[in-house]
């Protein structure tokens, strides 16, 4: 179950992300500004976010096994429109990229799912292997660009639908919701109004924003900044984000493992450190060779297993029946902590012709979450699970 799942994360942000690595070639063909190419790629980010809050608490009462093929099925039909032809104006591919958000809520669907099949002491690291999905955006960075180069627009999108539909199949005819699994009986409104009194779901939902908001902007802006900012070919800059794609996804199950052992505040808080000091280091745009690849790549690191450890402190203080609704908030905070940043560094560059002042702010907002990780939040991890590891 715990294999399906993962792999249905994969799918389905692999058709979350299409229109990230073909950013650069809409700006040339369609003559966007930076903000409008910016805003053409965050669009799916904030819909698929926004959308994990009711698919977070529709899979509490309905179960992966409904919601998983759904939301699979549900994503083919933007994913053919693109393909088709929804890529000839900005309007049409923000009206696809709008409906493509579908596929991010995935993420609210899988961790409920796998969270039921686990023992509290081993959702983390549980967690953190279906949280290798998220490599789906490697996926479309290493194959995007290659197919429409070789075979036209439609292909990449024609290949990602079909892709989806064998996984809805599959998942429908497979997929097992875990014996016992709680059932809530309130209705929706009502179980989202308790789930936003908890103060687990704002804790969770700030770290969060960091963490996985910084994987996600930096997967979905870092061709337009390795194009702008180095000079390099549309190609290449893709690769280099899908490897950095695929490091942030390596590490998150370590980042589960890691806080199952050791506690997930010392994961977060190294995590954020690297971040802060890796961000700090790339302000000044350093040589690619070494220091800019290093500091990138020890951010990846670092927002991975951070990922990974806000879910391990999720699975630790949060209530059974109410762990979908948690996600779908945490992950809609996460999503919206991506959506932002490529705006902002877009608008920061069309002004000043750099990006110094947006990855400043980044480092600042680590430093922010790093205070609160050793301050508020070990605080309520010590009051409410006194038993676990803090540290």
């Amino acid at each position: 179950m715990l294999a399906l799942a993962t792999v249905g994360f994969a799918v389905n942000f692999w058709a979350w992300a299409l229109l990230s690595p073909l950013g650069p070639r809409f700006k040339d063909s369609l003559h966007l500004t930076s903000f409008q190419q910016s805003l053409l790629v965050a669009v799916p980010v904030v819909v698929g976010s926004l959308g994990r809050i009711p698919v977070g608490a529709l899979t509490d009462r309905f179960g992966g096994r409904i919601m998983f093929p759904l939301v699979s099925a549900a994503t083919i039909v933007p994913v053919l429109y693109l393909g088709l032809g929804g890529h000839s104006s900005l309007a049409a591919l923000l009206v696809g990229g709008f409906f493509l958000g579908i596929g991010g809520t995935a993420f609210a669907v899988g961790v409920p799912f796998v969270n039921a099949w686990f023992s509290p002491r081993r959702r983390g690291a549980a967690i953190g292997v279906f949280g290798m999905g998220m490599g789906g955006t490697a996926i479309s960075a290493l194959t995007t660009v290659k197919l429409v180069k070789a075979h036209g627009m439609a292909n990449p999108f024609l290949i990602t639908a079909a892709a989806l539909a064998v996984y809805a199949v599959v998942a429908a005819l497979v997929l097992r919701d875990a014996p016992g699994r709680t059932v809530p009986a309130e209705p929706l409104g009502r179980r989202l109004a308790a789930t936003l009194r908890l103060s687990v779901t704002w804790q969770a939902s700030a770290l969060y924003a960091v963490a996985f908001g910084g994987y996600v902007a930096f997967s979905v802006y870092l061709p337009t900044y390795l194009k702008n900012g180095y000079g390099l070919a549309q190609a290449d800059a893709a690769n280099r984000m899908a490897g950095f794609v695929l490091l942030a996804v390596a590490m998150r199950p370590v980042g589960g493992w890691l806080s199952d052992r050791v506690g997930p505040l010392r994961v977060l808080a190294g995590s954020l450190a690297v971040v802060l000091a890796g961000a700090l280091a790339q302000s000044p745009t350093p040589a690619l060779t070494p220091l800019g690849t290093t500091a990138f790549l020890a951010m990846a690191a670092a927002l991975g297993a951070g990922s990974g450890a806000v879910f391990a402190l999720v699975a630790l203080l949060a209530p059974a029946n109410k762990v979908g609704s948690i996600t779908g908030v945490v992950g809609a905070a996460g999503g919206l902590g991506g959506f932002v940043p490529p705006l902002v560094m877009g608008s920061l560059y069309g002004r000043y012709g750099s990006y110094a002042v947006g990855l400043v702010l980044l480092g600042a907002v680590a430093a922010a979450a790093l205070s609160y990780t050793g301050t508020a939040v070990r605080q309520a991890l010590t009051r409410r699970a006194p038993g676990t590891p803090a540290n």
